[in-house]
């Protein structure tokens, strides 16, 4: 390099600094900015109709009732209250969707630990897991709601969980916070 690029260079380094003189960096944010696309939901009903039956683990004992129209949620002992309100706020970005809409109690079950089972496979932190309003069901009462939150209770890989936000499906939905590996 010659003297002259060497001056150049030199004199650009010092131009930019002088520019960047007053410039601070910009402080740490833990907010999730989210991209704008939604997930669509996709019913996983053929899916499970292919695959083999597992052992299940699961208890069909309902152990904690809830009325229709209540908001609900877990956390999961030891953990942090923050976490939950973080899970209600939107901190995590929802990464995969489960849709129960037309399964039994016995398939909603059985799908519902598969697909957990593929999120924590995948590292996922945020899943969704639509139950249901229950607005064309007997009574026009939720039929999955408690049962899918006591199923997710029971599972050790399940941090905390909460009704979604009204643009996220609301009473109709779930928002589950994953254990990551």
């Amino acid at each position: 390099m010659s003297e002259k690029d060497r001056d150049k260079e030199s004199d650009e380094m010092a131009l930019f600094h002088a520019a960047m003189r007053d410039v601070a960096p910009l402080p740490a944010s833990d907010k999730v900015i989210s991209s704008g696309s939604k997930i669509p939901p996709i019913p996983r009903k053929a899916r499970y109709q292919e695959q083999a039956a597992s052992a299940d683990a699961l208890s069909d004992h309902i152990a904690v009732e809830i009325e229709a129209g209540d908001e609900w949620s877990y956390v999961r002992p030891g953990m942090s209250h923050q976490t939950l309100r973080r899970l209600r706020r939107g901190h995590w970005g929802i990464q995969d969707n489960l849709d129960l809409h037309g399964f039994t109690r016995d398939e909603a079950r059985q799908e519902l630990s598969v697909f957990l089972d593929d999120c924590v496979h995948k590292n996922f932190r945020c899943v969704r897991v639509i139950h249901g309003k229950g607005l064309t069901s007997k009574n026009r009462a939720p039929v999955l709601k408690a049962r899918v939150g006591n199923w997710l209770m029971q599972r050790t890989d399940v941090l905390a969980f909460c009704q979604a936000r009204p643009e996220d499906g609301g009473g109709g939905a779930i928002l589950v916070l994953l254990k990551s590996i």
